[in-house]
């Protein structure tokens, strides 16, 4: 079952209200980003983050307490996957655009 997309998005915006009051967690946000460029590449949709999100995400975790987290990992690892969610193909305007058929 895949993991609800509301809910992933939801986690990923207030990781990204919790860090854009801290500027100092975004040098940890830059690390967890480039991890996630390398696991999934250019070419994804939303769901395909948000089911790697719902997985073990310790490795996120981890490197977000290298960059200095601390205690506020869980914050900048959905800030990362938010930052990194607008690059999606199934991305724009601030939200998830439906699928275009055929």
């Amino acid at each position: 079952m895949a993991y609800p997309l509301e809910n992933a998005v939801s986690q990923w915006e207030e990781g990204e209200r919790r860090v854009g009051a801290d500027p100092a967690m975004d040098p940890a946000v830059n690390v967890v980003l480039e991890a996630l460029r390398r696991r999934l590449g250019s070419t994804f949709e939303v769901a395909e983050l948000a089911q790697l999100y719902s997985g073990d995400t310790d490795w996120a975790s981890d490197l977000a307490r290298q960059g200095t987290a601390g205690t506020d990992a869980v914050f900048v690892v959905d800030a990362a996957f938010g930052r990194y969610a607008r690059e999606a193909a199934d991305y724009g305007g601030g939200r998830v655009r439906p699928r275009a058929e055929g």
